[in-house]
C-alpha cells in the first residue's frame, strides 16, 4: 500500500488525484490539505492553510502529489525533496522559483521527482532510460489558448470569461489564464530546464492546438520520440501516483481512425511576451525567475479580479523583472524575499498613474 499525501486537495488536480486515488486499491490517502476549504474528514490527516511541512511530518506518507498553486507549494515540495520523500510535483512554481535550490536537496534527498505538468511528464516517459548524451533538444507543445491566432489589438479589451475559456485543457482559473497569455509555456520552459538538467537553447516550443502530443524528444540520430493522447490530467496524476505500474485509467485509447490533426506552428512572441520574457529570465538564472513568478500571480490575481486589463499582465511583468537585482539566493529565506520584492514592485504597477 502506498500511503499518499495530497497537497492542494480542492484544486482542479487535487479533485482528479481523489479519483485516481479511489480507484486504485494499492493507493491509501493518509492525509490532505487545502489553502481555505474545509476538507474535514477527506483523509485521517487534514488541514487548512498554514505550514504544510508540519502535516508531512505528522503523516510519513510514501509519496506526497503537491498540487498548490503558485509560490506558497515551494516550502513542502524543499521538504520533500530534502527527506528523500518521493514528489508527484504539479505546483511548477517550486521549480520556477526555487530551482537551484530544489535541485540541491534534490541531491541531498535521494527521493523520486515524478513531474506531474502533462508536458513534462510526457518528457520523463520518453527519456526514461536515456542517456543524455543521445539527447538533442525537447519540445514543450501549448495549445495556443482561447487567444490564439489573435494580434495585440484584438486583446485589448478581452475579459476574464474569455480568458478562462480554454479550448482543451480543464483547469484552474490561474493556470488557464497562464495559458491565454503563454506564461505557463514560459514556466513550464524553466521548469524542463531544471527537471530534465537542459540548457535553454534545446527547449523548444511549439503551438499545437488539439494538446494530443504533449511533448516531443529529438535524438543526436535524427530520430524523435512524441507522448500522445487525448488531453486529460488524470493521466499524469496516475502515472506519477502509481509509478513505475502505470495503472489502468478510465481515459478512452487514442482513435487514430477518426483522422486526427497534428498541426504545429511557432509561438507568436510579439502578441505573447511573456513567454520570451520568462526565457530571457531562466537564461539570466539567480532570482529572475522567481521575480517573474511573483510577478505574473500578482498581475493575473489583478487581472481576474477586473483591476489590470490583460496586455497589462505582461507589462508589469516586465517592469518587475526590470527592478529586480537577480542575486542568487542562497536559502528559502531569501529567495521568500526576492518574492516578496518583486510582489511589492507588480503592486506598485497596478496604481493609477
Amino acid at each position: 500500500m502506498k500511503r499518499i499525501a495530497l497537497l492542494g486537495a480542492t484544486g482542479s488536480i487535487g479533485r482528479q488525484a481523489l479519483e485516481i486515488v479511489d480507484a486504485h486499491p494499492g493507493l491509501e490517502l493518509v492525509a490532505a490539505a487545502s489553502g481555505s476549504q474545509s476538507i474535514d474528514g477527506l483523509a485521517p490527516l487534514t488541514q487548512v492553510g498554514g505550514d504544510l511541512t508540519d502535516l508531512l511530518e505528522r503523516a510519513e506518507p510514501d509519496l506526497v502529489l503537491n498540487a498548490v498553486v503558485g509560490f506558497a507549494g515551494l516550502r513542502a515540495t524543499l521538504w520533500c525533496l530534502e527527506h528523500g520523500v518521493d514528489l508527484a510535483l504539479a505546483n511548477k512554481e517550486s521549480l520556477v522559483t526555487g530551482g537551484e535550490l530544489a535541485t540541491e536537496a534534490h541531491a541531498r534527498g535521494q527521493g523520486r521527482l515524478l513531474p506531474v505538468d502533462s508536458e513534462h511528464s510526457a518528457l520523463h516517459q520518453c527519456l526514461e532510460g536515456r542517456g543524455a548524451e543521445t539527447v538533442h533538444s525537447v519540445v514543450l507543445t501549448a495549445s495556443g489558448g482561447p487567444f490564439r491566432g489573435r494580434t495585440r489589438d484584438d486583446l485589448a479589451d478581452v475579459t476574464p470569461e474569455e480568458a478562462l475559456a480554454h479550448p482543451t485543457w480543464n483547469m484552474g482559473p490561474k493556470i488557464t489564464v497562464d495559458s491565454a497569455t503563454l506564461a505557463n509555456k514560459g514556466l513550464e520552459l524553466i521548469e524542463a530546464h531544471f527537471l530534465f538538467d537542459l540548457p535553454y537553447d534545446r527547449i523548444e516550443v511549439a503551438i499545437h492546438p488539439t494538446s494530443v502530443v504533449h511533448a516531443l524528444v529529438r535524438f543526436r540520430d535524427g530520430a524523435a520520440l512524441a507522448h500522445l493522447g487525448y488531453p486529460d490530467m488524470r493521466v499524469p496524476i496516475s502515472y506519477a501516483l502509481t509509478y513505475p505500474e502505470r495503472a489502468a485509467t478510465p481515459i478512452p485509447q487514442l482513435d487514430l481512425a477518426s483522422g486526427l490533426t497534428l498541426e504545429f506552428s511557432a509561438p507568436d512572441l510579439e502578441t505573447f511576451p511573456l513567454l520570451p520574457l520568462a526565457r530571457e529570465a531562466g537564461r539570466r538564472g539567480g532570482t529572475y525567475p522567481c521575480a517573474f513568478n511573483a510577478a505574473n500571480e500578482v498581475a493575473v490575481a489583478a487581472f481576474l479580479d477586473g483591476r489590470l486589463p490583460f496586455l497589462g499582465i505582461a507589462e508589469v511583468v516586465e517592469e518587475a523583472l526590470a527592478a529586480a537585482d537577480g542575486a542568487p539566493a542562497r536559502d528559502l529565506d531569501e529567495l521568500v524575499e526576492a518574492d516578496a520584492d518583486a510582489r511589492r514592485v507588480a503592486e506598485r504597477g497596478l496604481q493609477p498613474a
